[in-house]
Formats: structure tokens, sequence, C-alpha cells
């Protein structure tokens, strides 16, 4: 795991000229504290969860160790919490980009850092667009770590991956807006700390489409907010909750940058947490396949360890060629963010969402079925890495939605002189004029549809 050392890895090299002189010290110190503080505090922070477990009637009720505290204390020291903002770290999307595959690998060390979704995307969010009071109010204690907060989007009665779909109402009554919905998969809603919701419903059912929608803070505590009960995945309880908002009255003040705002804000949101999920994702990828080589050369089968095995060998190379991709296509993603913004990026950004979650979910498969029985056990990591990361790929839209966006712009560019010839074209359909009476023979005899046609 190059990405541990203290050298640059061999994947950053092609961007070594736009790496600043900020990237090389605060890797340096994420590195240190990754190592000598976190590591160390593993299994304080380990035991002090299964005690807290003890007081609370279900897990997703447990509060965070105390020990957290202090590691984020001195993450604030050494200056490294809330890297992923750009406002606070000084780092370009690049630049985060191998620091978040650090965080994929020690997720307490991400804890510690306050670089967990969905946190984040808030963070941005009213940093990006909220107003100086709700900065003071909401932004300061999360970019703390003193409270946490969670994004109220999803609903069950609609198809969510279009989100103009989305039917919570958001409506004004004198000084309040009143919010009524049902939402569900709202993660790290059910958690003590969880403080905040950053919703998003319709202030309007008329107009333009994409106007239609809004983002309001609504307070956890608030009278009408019912938590209805936490999701499973696979069959286990997670804090992904589904969540009742009954006439929940909050101030004007709560409305983001304004009514009709919501699609604005949330293409900023979602364009950088992207980047962010699928570098963590590569960092899962490689504990995966640190599993294997660490298996094969402890495991012997048919007379033979593992690590002299075809088989064996071949999955690994595998593993490594689909991590060293996919790094690279999100180096790729995030420099176009860095160069041109992330609405030009989308592109890159919609393929990485895609091929991340679908390499790290096969490795991470690859690794069970080479641990066999004990891969799917409570002893070994491979199951909750396997758990996350299926979640994962329907977290902010599944892979259609992107698989869609990617499609729609090579289509936008139409196939031009060279794609005709290679396509080709039989001559003698013009030249016998027996299908000139379909679409007037536009489409067959007269070429491609042109850029910018409707398909």
């Amino acid at each position: 795991m190059q990405g541990y050392g203290k050298d640059l890895p061999d994947a950053l090299l092609p961007y070594k000229n736009k790496l600043t002189p900020r990237f090389f010290e605060i890797r340096e110190k994420v590195l240190e504290f990754v190592q000598n503080v976190v590591n160390p505090a593993l299994p304080t922070y380990a035991a002090q969860a299964k005690e807290l477990l003890k007081t609370v009637d279900h897990p997703t009720k447990c509060p965070e160790p105390p020990i957290l505290n202090d590691l984020r204390a001195q993450a604030k020291a050494r200056g490294i919490m809330n890297l992923f903002l750009p406002e606070v770290s000084k780092l370009s999307v690049l630049e985060y980009s191998p620091i978040g595959e650090i965080l994929g690998m020690n997720p307490v060390a991400n804890l510690a850092m306050n670089c967990t979704a969905p946190d984040t995307g808030n963070m941005e969010v009213l940093e990006r667009f909220g107003s100086e009071e709700q900065k003071k109010q909401w932004l300061e204690p999360l970019l703390n770590g003193e409270i946490r907060s969670a994004f109220a989007m999803t609903e069950p009665g609609v198809a969510s991956s279009d989100a103009t779909n989305i039917c919570t109402r958001i409506e004004r009554d004198g000084d309040e807006y009143v919010i009524n919905g049902h939402k569900w998969w709202i993660s790290g809603a059910i958690r003590p700390e969880c403080k905040l919701f950053i919703l998003m419903g319709k202030s309007s059912f008329s107009g333009p489409l994409h106007k239609q929608q809004s983002m309001i803070l609504v307070p956890r505590d608030a009278p009408g907010v019912q938590i209805v009960r936490p999701l499973a995945v696979f069959g286990h309880e997670h804090d992904h909750a589904e969540i009742i908002f009954d006439n929940v009255r909050v101030p004007l003040t709560n409305m983001i940058l304004g009514e009709g705002r919501g699609f604005e804000i949330a293409q900023g949101r979602l364009g950088p947490g992207r980047i962010h999920h699928c570098m963590r994702s590569i960092g899962q990828a490689e504990l995966a396949l640190a599993a294997i080589v660490d298996r094969a050369h402890r495991r012997k089968a048919f007379g033979k360890l593992l690590a002299e095995k075809d088989t064996i060998r071949t999955a690994i190379a595998e593993a490594r060629i689909e991590i060293t991709k996919v790094r690279q296509l999100c180096y790729l993603a995030a420099v176009m963010a860095d160069e041109y913004g992330f609405k030009a990026a989308k592109g890159y950004i919609a393929m990485i969402k895609v091929a991340a979650p679908r390499a790290a979910i096969a490795i991470i498969d690859e690794a069970i079925q080479i641990h066999g029985a004990h891969g799917v056990s409570q002893d070994s990591k491979l199951a909750s890495l396997y758990t996350h990361l299926r979640t994962l790929r329907v977290a902010d839209g599944p892979d259609t939605v992107h698989l869609i966006t990617i499609a729609k712009e090579e289509l936008a560019k139409g196939g031009g002189e060279l794609g005709a010839a290679v396509s080709g074209i039989n001559k003698n359909v013009e030249k016998y004029g027996k299908f000139s009476h379909v679409e007037g023979g536009a489409l067959y005899v007269k070429g491609a549809p042109k850029k910018g046609s409707k398909l």
C-alpha cells in the first residue's frame, strides 16, 4: 500500500507539478497522526464503544467513544481537521484525493479529522451557500466536531434517484416555513450527536421543474420530527433512518440561499462528495487486497501455500490492475474539477462513481472467496467492508443514473465523419430508394443524426 508510505505514490507522479508544498506538509502530518496517534488508540476506542453499547437499547443510539474527543483535539492541534473543505485546508481537489484514500483505510482517523459523510457535504453546503447566521449557529460546531448532521433527501413513495420527484412540502406561513414529508435512508440521523438535518423538499409545485426544490435547515429536535425506525442493510439495522416530518415549523431564516435554489445547491454538494466517496472506496479496496495477500501467505491448500497457486496470483494481479485504473480515473476527475469546475467534470465524476465502488466490491468479494467462511464471519472485517461498499453503489444515485450522464455526453458529441466512415453505409439503399418513405430516408441515406439530436 504505497499510499501509506512517506514517498510520493507512483500514481501521483503524472500530477507532480500540480502538487503544492502544502500538500506534502499535510500528507506527512496525516500519516504521522494515523500511525502514531490513531492506530495506538484503536484498542481503547473499541473497548469504550463496547462498554457504551451496554448503556443503550439499540446500537444506533450509542454515543461516540470519549477518546474520539481527544483524537479530534490532537488533529486540530496539527491543523489537519476538515481537510475535505478547500476553504479550510487550502488543498485542491486533487491534493485531497490521496488523503481521502488514507482515510478510507482508517475510519477512526476519518472521524477524528472530521472528514466523514454526510457531515462533509453538509458543511460544504453551509460554507458555500449558508448565511452568516447559519454559519455561526451550525457550521462552526460542525467544523469543531461538536455536533453531527444528516442530509434528508430520499423518499420512500417516489423514485428519488430522479430528484425532481422529491415531494416533501415546504410551505411559507407568516414568518415560518411548515414542512410535511416522509424521508428514509437518512444516514447518521439516529446517533445522539446528530443535531441538524439539511432537508430537500419542494417550496413550489409549479413553474420550471428544476426551480421548485429548496434546501432548508431543520433542527433534529424540532417538534414534529419523528424518527420511525432504523433501516436494515442485509438484515442488520444501521444508522439509516426513516423519518416523518409532520407540520415541522422552522423560521424563514433557515432557508438556504433562497426558495427554488435546491438543485443548484445539490450540484455544489454532490460533486466533491462523490470524489471523496470514491477515493475512500479505493482505500477500502486496498485493505481487501492486503487481506488477500496476508491470507495467501498464511494458508495452505492441497499441499501448497495459496500464494503459490496461479488462481490466487491472478486474483491479486487483477485487483492491483483495477485499483490502479480506478485511482487514475479519480485523479483525472479531480484535476478536471480543479481546472474547469465540477459542472465541466460531471462526466468524469459519473465515471468514477460507477467504477470505484464496482471495482472495490469485486475485490472485496474475491477476498471473501479466498478467505472462505472466515471471510463472512465476525472475525474478519471483509463482511462489513462489503456491506458498506454495496450500499455506496446506490448512495447519491444508482449506477444507471451515472451511466446515463456519461452516455448523454457521448451522444451529444455526435459520431462525426470518422464515426460515419467506420460505421459504413449500404449505398444500394439510396440507389434503389425503397426506404425513402421511412422518415424521408434521413436516418440511413443522409447519414447519422447530427450533434445535438435527441435520441
